[in-house]
């Protein structure tokens, strides 16, 4: 395990999240809601920007290593999972949105180890379909996170709406990757 800048901010997503889900479990006499959201919205958003970064670091440093490329698709899921159940906790997102999402990303990820180790990885690379997903939900978190009123707008209703279209597309992309996945699933089984 290469120990290099990119992989240490992988790392520190990675063990932000469980600073991000115990915000909320602290005391109301501790930090008052608007705060519990507003220090959840900073450390999510830091945790999108390291993830651009790392990626970044890792290609301008030439510090690209396997286990980055194995850890870095690890801690994005991890983090918007969390997310994810804390605003169904939070009852700021329906759990169907949610298991939609989570589900999505637990079947491509397995579906892309079986495809690299059939030697067709390529046939399930990210799609720009794919990336417009994983923004759409990026910047809707955060919104549902934060949940008040910023400037006469409603993040809550602005996120809820991304967050929707979020999930439409995972379902959209989840469907494109098995297209291209099935033939050669066809094609090893016999």
């Amino acid at each position: 395990m290469p120990m290099n800048l990119p992989n240490l901010l992988t790392w520190l997503r990675i063990l932000a999240i469980p600073l991000f889900v115990g915000i909320y479990y602290l005391p109301p006499d501790w930090l008052s809601p608007f705060a519990k959201n507003l220090i959840a919205t900073i450390i999510f958003t830091g945790a999108a920007i390291t993830d651009w970064l790392d990626g970044y670091l890792a290609r301008t440093l030439n510090q690209m290593s396997a286990f980055g490329a194995f850890l870095d698709p690890v801690a994005d899921k991890l983090m918007v999972t969390a997310a994810l159940i804390v605003l169904v906790y939070l009852e700021r997102l329906d759990a169907p949105i949610a298991l939609i999402i989570i589900g999505r990303e637990i079947t491509v990820s397995a579906l892309r180890e079986w495809m690299a180790q059939i030697g067709k990885a390529k046939s399930v690379a990210v799609s720009f379909l794919g990336k417009i997903k994983t923004a759409s939900q990026m910047i809707a978190i955060p919104l549902l996170l934060y949940h008040e009123e910023i400037g006469g707008y409603d993040p809550q209703a602005i996120g809820t709406w991304l967050i929707y279209l979020a999930a439409f597309l995972t379902l959209w992309s989840m469907i494109y990757y098995l297209k291209a996945a099935i033939p050669q699933a066809i094609k090893h089984s016999s």
